[in-house]
């Protein structure tokens, strides 16, 4: 009887509310444990890139921001808050599209994303709108820095991916996307690869951490889940370890914009 290959996702419940400061690499272990697991070599820790973000003291209240004329323009054509508009504009190299109610960027870290991916949703004492979640402002370093405190705090090599939820052209609905990270490949070359049919194929690159990380958003959820890291084991790809950068596609090579 033939073995079926298996995959296993844990969504950690009862994580603690993150706040500026807090350690992850303290959290996720004291988690693992409380789900009664424990982490093992080649397991890939997904963290959302909510968590990290507060835990490196990325959220910004909007009292302090002072909108250039740039921002008043932009905020004028997107009805949007002129200061949240001037975070837009800091964390992007570009914009690509402004429309009612969205604007387009090309975030410094070269991905394209709505509103240079800046959140409000889920933070602590934020009904008036006040506060904003940027991105990591590294988070392959921040995912290197991470699994680099999990060896030492459970002495073992597992890899780290750092996730975000992304709209895609041409699709509908958001999907989770690796930004950072570590330890793990992100990019699988199956180039020279042989098919079924023994036909070698030519153009495969599989974005192995983007799916690593749509399929963990998938249990991380998107409202009120409260399972922002997710363990998966039984993934063991033979390619080198890989960064978020090298998903991220070359001006040169991007044929839409």
């Amino acid at each position: 009887m033939a073995t079926p290959h298996q995959v296993s996702m844990y969504g950690l419940r009862e994580f603690p509310w993150v706040r500026a400061g807090d350690r992850l690499s303290e959290l996720i272990p004291q988690a693992i444990q409380r789900n009664g697991l424990t982490l093992e070599s080649d397991d890939v820790v997904v963290v959302a890139q909510k968590i990290v973000s507060k835990a490196e003291g990325r959220l910004v209240k909007l009292s302090g921001v002072e909108p250039t004329r740039e921002a008043l323009d932009v905020a004028r054509r997107s009805n949007k808050d002129p200061r949240l508009v001037q975070l837009i504009l800091q964390e992007s190299g570009s914009l690509l599209r402004v429309v009612p109610g969205l604007v387009v960027a090309v975030h410094r870290r070269g991905w394209v994303l709505a509103n240079a991916g800046i959140d409000q949703s889920n933070l602590e004492d934020n009904a008036d709108g006040e506060w904003a979640l940027l991105l990591p402002e590294d988070p392959d370093a921040s995912a290197q820095r991470l699994r680099f405190e999990l060896w030492e705090t459970c002495g073992v090599e597992a890899g780290v991916i750092v996730n975000d939820t992304f709209g895609r052209p041409w699709r509908e609905g958001v999907t989770g996307t690796a930004i950072g990270v570590a330890g793990w490949p992100a990019l699988i070359d199956r180039r020279g690869a042989r098919d079924l049919f023994d036909r070698p194929m030519s153009q495969t690159v599989v974005a192995h951490a983007d799916e690593l990380a749509a399929a963990a958003s998938f249990v991380q959820g998107q409202a009120d889940e409260g399972r922002p890291v997710v363990l998966i084991r039984g993934v063991r790809p033979r390619s080198p370890n890989g960064s978020g950068r090298d998903l991220v596609r070359r001006p040169e090579q991007d044929l839409f914009r």
